[in-house]
């Protein structure tokens, strides 16, 4: 039985992307969400609930309570040695990530923010879940705009859902 390489292993794994983001592709400002919109929590629920996911310290803070998401595997990622916290796994690099992601071959892992460890972990998703926003906010932490990134398509346009006054899209983008 041979090892397995760090190339091979993350060519095996499979994560996808699930955010929220405005026009600008904004998707925070002062550690908070730009909007909350009920359908798109439920929706952000019903997707990872029984599965994996993957963030950072600050968007676990973030959390009511700063408590772990029940029904989930909640992984942080941490560059500070010392953090730890009730019901959560964490992790300091994507070495030690990805050897923790072994425990969970039978669950899908989603990456669910903010900005750095998006940024960080995308190469490795295969696809992102997009709840796209109608509207510019002012903003602070953006995801990269797949629109304009050769090696990703828009593969499912959602309809247009409405929230008050706010139109939104569940999009769906997908690695060529």
């Amino acid at each position: 039985m041979g090892t397995i390489r760090f190339d091979e292993l993350e060519r095996k794994l499979r994560m996808i992307a699930v955010l929220s983001a405005d026009q600008n592709w904004g998707i925070g400002l002062k550690g908070e969400l730009l909007v909350r919109i009920p359908n798109d929590m439920k929706n952000f629920r019903k997707i990872t609930t029984g599965n994996v996911i993957v963030m950072g310290r600050k968007t676990l803070e973030s959390f009511p309570n700063g408590a772990a998401l029940p029904n989930r595997v909640n992984i942080v990622m941490s560059k500070n040695p010392d953090y730890q916290e009730k019901d959560v796994i964490v992790v300091h690099s994507e070495e030690e990530l990805f050897e923790e992601l072994k425990k969970y071959p039978d669950k899908q892992v989603y990456v669910i923010g903010g900005e750095s460890i998006y940024r960080q972990l995308l190469p490795y998703c295969d696809q992102a879940y997009v709840t796209k926003i109608d509207y510019a906010y002012q903003a602070d932490r953006y995801f990269p705009n797949l629109d304009e990134m050769d090696e990703w398509e828009l593969t499912q346009e959602g309809e247009e859902q409405t929230y008050f006054d706010i139109e939104y899209y569940f999009h769906v983008y997908t690695r060529k």
